[in-house]
């Protein structure tokens, strides 16, 4: 049976091009989309944004076979380096500022100062040690300009990449832009004014309800106004879980729900156990159990109730974290495990590409997917961390927010835990650690129906109706 082909556009293959704002080397479901629609014929391309630092230049380049138009960054270290040690400076007060006046802990993800966590359960790295003395005016007024000054800069900075973007996309002179999230659309509307060009929206997240920092005043207003404009100009809407497609289409009125795509790992066959790398990164023996977790290492992730988790497991339980974190929130999980005494039972594994997660994953016993609903965009999230476990042929423990939980059950892969406290965490993995077999199998069979393949169906046939003229 033949793969299905996008409908030719005078007679040519139809022109994609991708917009993302990351440099794009890593971003999987980026490169899977464009991918895909290659392998159907389009002439598909990426522009993203140059990282120099990461490596990733201004210009062409590929990953893998796929090439990637990275427009140059506002980066000031190379335009303005004495601007740059002056903001670093006043940025170091500013924190010291915020830690003396005991504000709620940030995690660090440069350069974007983060949201503060809607919850005090959350454990951050240790703050500077408080000195008893209240910040100065002078301090204070520092760390509002180091702050305001940062702010200033973020949004140049995504506004400097809107005009590469749209200069570059202009040229590739597109049948259709795939905006991947909302800050991908201002560009995606200016490539296609005035051509025939159609977008399509793909919303990895629901945008307006992410885990962002809540004080800012300004940017939902503009936010709501780009998504409300973007998503009913749109020619069609892609998303990742079904509650996001639910809440876009009611939101938005949409006449059509969003088509679901979901980001779930290509079909391969289930990875041998035996070469798994989980125990060997972690220095395990064989007869230790293997609690494993996989994604970004930071707050909303249920890394910290994992952690006292593992102190109401036995003792050659060991929980391995595959991924990587900022080095301050990294200081803040282990001091936690110092403290609640499992720290020679918590260990860091490193990252390794996505593709190669799975068979990381396989040596691995039970792996735990624990999205905190801290923000309605992870309440309604279906990570890709599920998948990538259900792939490498493990049960899973998983908390109960409607998506996640949705596919444990219909699936039965795994045990579902209320997300209260880590005790009923540490149950489930008992119940899984306990008569892992029936999992397992569910796990394998999952693992074949639930591909990239299937999830490509439904992008090609979106994009068929596009590209006929009709609506998605």
């Amino acid at each position: 049976m033949s793969s299905p082909r996008l409908p030719r556009v005078d007679g040519r293959a139809p022109r994609v091009v991708s917009l993302v704002y990351n440099d794009a080397s890593t971003d999987s479901r980026v490169l899977k989309t464009t991918a895909t629609l290659r392998a159907a014929g389009a002439d598909a391309r990426i522009v993203a944004s140059a990282r120099d630092l990461a490596g990733h230049p201004a210009g062409i380049g590929h990953v893998g076979e796929l090439e990637v138009h990275r427009v140059p960054d506002l980066d000031l270290t190379r335009m303005m380096p004495r601007l740059t040690r002056t903001w670093r400076r006043l940025r170091g007060k500013a924190l010291t500022a915020q830690a003396q006046a005991s504000v709620p802990a940030h995690t660090p993800e440069p350069p974007v100062p983060a949201a503060p966590v809607a919850t005090a359960a959350v454990t951050q790295a240790p703050a500077p040690a408080d000195s008893g003395q209240q910040p100065s005016v002078r301090d204070q007024a520092k760390a509002f300009a180091a702050d305001a000054w940062m702010r200033l800069y973020q949004t140049a900075r995504l506004s400097y990449w809107w005009l590469g973007a749209v200069r570059e996309g202009r040229d590739l002179r597109p049948d259709v832009v795939h905006a991947n999230d909302a800050n991908a659309l201002v560009p995606a509307l200016l490539i296609t004014a005035g051509t025939p060009g159609r977008v399509v929206y793909d919303s990895h997240e629901l945008w307006r309800r992410r885990n962002i920092r809540q004080d800012r005043w300004l940017a939902p207003a503009v936010e709501a106004v780009i998504e409300t404009v973007g998503i009913r100009v749109a020619a069609g809407v892609i998303t990742v879980s079904p509650s996001i497609a639910d809440w876009l289409q009611q939101t938005y009125s949409l006449r059509i729900r969003p088509t679901l795509v979901r980001n779930i790992p290509t079909a391969r066959p289930l990875p041998d156990p035996a070469r798994g790398r989980l125990r060997e990164l972690a220095g395990l023996a064989p007869g230790d159990r293997v609690v494993s977790y996989v994604g970004g290492i930071t707050t909303g992730r249920g890394l910290e109730e994992t952690v006292d988790a593992m102190a109401l497991l036995p003792d050659n339980a060991h929980l391995v974290l595959l991924g990587y974190g900022d080095p301050r929130y990294i200081a803040g999980l282990l001091q936690r495990a110092r403290d609640t005494g499992v720290s020679d039972r918590v260990h860091l594994a490193g990252s390794v590409p996505s593709p190669e997660v799975p068979q990381a994953l396989a040596d691995a016993d039970v792996a735990v997917v624990y999205v905190r609903p801290i923000c309605l965009s992870y309440r309604f999230s279906l990570p890709n961390k599920l998948f990538e476990s259900i792939h490498a042929g493990l049960p899973i423990v998983a908390a109960d927010l409607p998506d996640t939980s949705a596919i444990v059950r219909e699936h039965s892969v795994g045990e579902v835990f209320e997300a209260t406290t880590p005790a009923e965490l540490a149950a489930a993995i008992q119940q899984v650690l306990g008569d892992p077999t029936a999992y397992r199998a569910a796990a394998a069979q999952a693992a074949g129906e639930l591909t990239w393949e299937h999830e490509a169906a439904e992008l090609i046939a979106l994009y068929t109706r596009v590209l006929e003229g009709g609506d998605g």
